[in-house]
């Protein structure tokens, strides 16, 4: 502790330190996880691996492009495996590495809770708006 610090501040030091490490912690989980489409993708790769085409046709919507970004960032990371088949054809399936899967406990909590907090609507019902 700091000669002029007194214990209350020490105390309000060390909660100040504990929050900016949670907020630290929430902006990389989200700043990754929050990108459009990157949910959606670790989603379908929890069922099982999948070559690049199905994944395409599990997101409706997503581009090409769109999907190669995600799936390049979410490989550089470490969260996604790229695997190569050798042909013919050249076959490239993708897979959740270990710390991919370890987001399956997460993202079930979230579909359980957009299941009551956020209907299909996609707004909150009007009890828990309390």
């Amino acid at each position: 502790m700091a000669p002029d610090q007194t214990d209350a501040e020490a105390a309000c030091a060390k909660v100040h330190t504990a929050c900016v490490q949670v907020d630290d912690d929430m902006t990389r989980v989200f700043t990754l996880l929050g990108k459009r489409w990157s949910g959606l993708v670790i989603a379908v790769l929890i069922r099982q691996p999948v070559h690049f085409a199905e994944l395409r046709r599990a997101i409706p919507g997503i581009s090409e492009r769109m999907l190669s970004d995600r799936l390049a960032e979410l490989v550089s990371v470490g969260l996604v495996v790229r695997e190569v088949t050798e042909g013919p054809p050249l076959r490239v399936s993708y897979r959740l590495s270990e710390a991919g899967s370890a987001l399956e406990p997460a993202l079930g909590e979230l579909r359980q809770w957009a299941v009551r907090y956020l209907p299909e609507g996609g707004q909150c019902p009007e009890e828990f708006r309390k």
